[in-house]
């Protein structure tokens, strides 16, 4: 009997409790990007003679 109460006394008691405020996140993103284009000569004076294909 001694040995029963002395295990129940070790027992944790864990609560969770959700907040009272709405949780918040803010996040400030900066995207920046750069392409670069590299043609040949030819063909740069090849789109530049025939503009009507685009």
């Amino acid at each position: 009997m001694v040995m029963g109460i002395s295990t129940l006394t070790g027992c944790i008691r864990l609560e969770v409790a959700t907040p009272d405020k709405p949780i918040n996140i803010n996040m400030n993103v900066k995207i920046e990007h750069e392409i670069n284009v590299k043609i040949d000569r030819q063909v740069e004076d090849l789109l530049k003679n025939n503009s009507a294909i685009f």
